[in-house]
């Protein structure tokens, strides 16, 4: 039998997903952390951020568009924000849990966390995954890991108008 010549793969399925964020959202609240908005990282930390936000009982969650990886494992030099952005000033003086999908070179988390610094009273981050690699640390990981991560949400090419779906 021939070996595979794909590189080992991370693979979260939604499944595991419900229990990921289950496991993620208690690391939180057995800090003591209480975040008055959960600030998710568009496009992979929307799915982290409102289910965080569910299962840590914060309504208030808000989004920030940040375009980096334009590929597999292919990236922009540096992250940028997309608008609209939110107004630091509706910010002011919360406690924010900014959430993403992963922290593979940590350029989007530091880049968003530098937006909020000076308005917010704390802010802290919420991943679900950590590459060695990453220049922040973020305060809340549920697995870190070194392999491209395939998530369930962009496991599948876009859906297009007229696409014929088949059951495996």
């Amino acid at each position: 039998m021939a070996s595979d010549p794909s590189p080992e793969r991370e693979i979260l399925t939604y499944a595991t997903f419900g229990s990921a964020i289950r496991e993620l959202a208690q690391t939180v609240a057995d800090s003591g952390y209480e975040p008055d908005i959960v600030l998710s990282i568009a496009r992979g930390g929307l799915p982290v951020g409102g289910a965080l936000g569910y299962a840590l009982g914060v309504k208030n969650v808000s989004v920030v568009n940040v375009e980096f990886y334009t590929g597999v494992d292919e990236r922009l030099d540096l992250p940028v924000m997309l608008p609209p952005t939110p107004d630091v000033v509706d910010l002011a003086g919360a406690k924010v849990l900014i959430a993403d999908d992963v922290a593979d070179s940590g350029k989007t988390l530091e880049l968003v966390r530098a937006y909020c610094a000076d308005q917010v009273a704390e802010a802290r981050t919420a991943v679900l995954y950590t590459k060695p690699r990453s220049i922040i640390q973020p305060e809340y990981s549920w697995k870190d890991t070194d392999q491209w991560i395939v998530f369930p949400w962009s496991a599948e090419p876009p859906v297009t108008a007229n696409a014929v779906q088949t059951e495996a």
